[in-house]
């Protein structure tokens, strides 16, 4: 049919392709194999590893800003009691002034004329006093008479008393000690008894007294916290530390006095008053101040990381908690309050748990992962007024 030279040529031919065809089918089946023997292991995603911050319950003095304004210890007003001319003035306006200090002259001729006279008129009551009491003796002269001078002599008495406080008065004096403020008069002027301008003003601010505000509201709870003894103390009698208006904070502290028995139906709060020592001068009449006092001791604080708090559609506060296999659960708690960078926990966290606060973007409910410490908690609890103690 073929030559035996084009048999011999395709019979290599085929022999090829067969030999070609066997390569490709072993290659397969090692390929299919391999691939087979992949899906049989199964994939293990690696643990997350997440920041967590231990629960610790601790002790906690827990303190509230509220608003105040100074007030000077002592405040008098300089008066005069005697109508004249002011013939000098003896203070530094601004300057420190001792109680009986002299602080003006007024023209004191009329006065002393009138003292003068006083004192005239008082010897000779006196005189015929005495001649009269002689003479009552031996009935020269009636008992009446002698009565009549009597009452002439004490009269003359009063008389020269009342000019010499006249003429003490022309000397105005420091009521009390403290610093003088601007003079409302000067030499020259005309100054009169009773008159409604004050010379000038003394203020006696070491120590200074400090008006604190506190709503109602805030004092009911307090109340009812120191009732349930979830604190332990009183506001009466605590310390009181202020801020400035500057943000710096006053060095020396001071303590609560007493607190009003009424409340202001205006603003609906009480105003309490503190003494603070004020040794510099560094506090005034009339400052802005933000009163820091201690509302009560709280045992079993418990305290979470701001940045551990997330909220809700609802706005409520929740954490991510650790359990002890590891696994991660969305819990809601309750926040009573702001202590420095960190939340006080009323209820939902117990002592020992663990919050996350690193990798909280990458959680979800069930979660196994990886706890390590937080490397981005540094609690700063605002202890200004009094350092926590153990």
């Amino acid at each position: 049919m073929f030559p035996r030279g084009i048999e011999v040529r395709m019979n290599l031919l085929s022999a090829r392709s067969a030999g070609l065809l066997v390569t490709v089918l072993v290659t397969g089946v090692v390929l299919l194999t391999g691939c087979i023997s992949e899906t049989k292991t199964p994939y293990v995603p690696a643990l997350k590893s997440v920041g967590v911050y231990t629960i610790e319950s601790q002790p906690l003095d827990l303190t509230v800003d509220l608003p105040g304004r100074t007030v000077a210890y002592r405040l008098a007003e300089v008066r005069p009691q005697v109508d004249g001319l002011i013939e000098q003035r003896l203070f530094t306006e601004g300057a420190e002034v001792s109680a009986g200090q002299q602080l003006y002259q007024i023209e004191d001729n009329k006065y002393r004329a009138a003292y003068q006279h006083a004192q005239a008129a008082l010897h000779n009551a006196a005189t015929q006093r005495r001649r009269y009491q002689e003479l009552v003796k031996s009935g020269s002269v009636s008992k009446q008479q002698f009565d009549d001078a009597d009452a002439a002599w004490k009269l003359a008495q009063a008389n020269a008393e009342l000019a010499r406080i006249d003429l003490e008065n022309t000397r105005i004096l420091a009521p009390v000690s403290g610093r003088i403020g601007r003079s409302a008069v000067s030499e020259g002027a005309l100054i009169n008894q009773g008159q409604a301008q004050a010379l000038a003003t003394i203020q006696q601010i070491d120590p200074m007294y400090v008006d604190i505000t506190q709503p109602v509201v805030e004092m009911l709870r307090l109340q009812d916290a120191l009732d349930a003894n979830e604190l332990q103390g009183s506001a009466e009698g605590a310390q009181v530390q202020l801020l400035l208006e500057n943000g710096s904070l006053y060095p020396y502290v001071g303590s609560l006095r007493f607190s009003e028995v009424s409340v202001d139906q205006g603003t609906g709060s009480v105003t309490m008053r503190a003494i603070l020592p004020n040794p510099e001068r560094r506090l005034l009449p009339g400052m802005f101040v933000h009163a820091r006092l201690l509302q009560g001791r709280k045992q079993d604080a418990l305290l979470v990381p701001q940045q551990a708090v997330q909220r809700d559609a609802t706005g409520a506060p929740a954490v991510w908690v650790v359990d002890a296999t590891n696994k991660v659960e969305l819990r809601s708690i309750k926040t009573a309050r702001t202590v420095g960078n960190m939340w006080l926990v009323s209820a939902g966290l117990q002592a020992g748990e663990k919050v996350v606060t690193e990798g909280l973007l990458q959680l979800r409910p069930g979660l196994t992962v990886e706890p390590v410490p937080a490397s981005n908690v540094n609690p700063i609890l605002d202890f200004n007024l009094v350092a926590q103690r153990s």
